[in-house]
């Protein structure tokens, strides 16, 4: 009898994006969202304000919201959570596309020279 595939959870999605943006692990801070979510089990598509949501948790890890691999990781997260088709995407294509989305093709220069030292052109 065949099964539905298991709705993606919260956590998935952002260690996804943390995946994605610290492919290494190791950027602290983008360690202390990934533990903020670690037992987010919920689907990410149940999640009530999740911008509300992922504010309170950057602005709780990056006070004042200067760290371009903190606003990138809220960026793929909301990204992720709307298009889970790509959570298996290349990295640089889901940096790519959630920057695109986040900041309609314009993001702030730090962004830009974040994704350019990862080789990622929005």
């Amino acid at each position: 009898m065949p099964t539905e595939p298991q709705p993606v959870s919260l956590a998935d999605v952002v260690r996804r994006a943390v995946e994605a943006c610290d492919p290494s692990g190791e950027d602290a801070v983008l360690g202390e969202l990934l533990v903020r979510f670690e037992d987010a089990d919920q689907p990410v598509t149940a999640v009530e304000d999740l911008e509300s949501l992922l504010a309170d948790a950057a602005t709780d890890t990056d006070p004042e919201v200067e760290d371009p691999a903190v606003s990138m990781t809220i960026a793929t997260v909301l990204y992720l959570a709307h298009r889970r088709d790509m959570l298996e995407g290349d990295d640089g294509d889901v940096l790519r596309l959630a920057a695109r989305a986040e900041w309609r093709g314009d993001p702030p220069a730090v962004v830009l020279a974040w994704l350019a030292d990862r080789g990622v052109e929005p």
